[in-house]
């Protein structure tokens, strides 16, 4: 409860919840790699964020045409990247994903 609550509050603060939030914290709780990713991808097939997309809605702040084609090729990519992931070793997954996470925060940090 507490991850699926921190995780939407935080994708609807700033935009992150499954990758930067739910598999780390997975991972601490004992889940492998792959459950945590996996657990993680399972909880968007249903609709979480339409609460979220609701409000920044009104607002007026989403591109509905560039979101319906990123959603596209979301489902592409993640179909491939699925596949990709579960034929990787889980020790080379896991550093692949750390690695991604420190990029991400270099990049956020430094504004880059």
């Amino acid at each position: 409860m507490v991850i699926g609550l921190l995780a939407g509050m935080l994708s609807g603060l700033i935009g992150i919840g499954g990758g930067i939030v739910m598999v780390p914290l997975l991972l601490l709780l004992g889940f492998s790699q792959y459950q945590a990713q996996g657990t993680s991808l399972a909880v968007l097939v249903v609709p979480v964020t339409a609460a979220a997309v609701f409000n920044y809605y009104k607002e007026g702040y989403i591109d509905w045409r560039n979101a319906a084609i990123i959603a596209v090729f979301f489902v592409i990519g993640g179909y491939f990247g699925s596949k990709l992931a579960i034929n990787i070793d889980e020790k080379m997954l896991k550093k692949v994903f750390g690695v991604v996470l420190l990029v991400v925060a270099g990049k956020m940090i430094l504004g880059k």
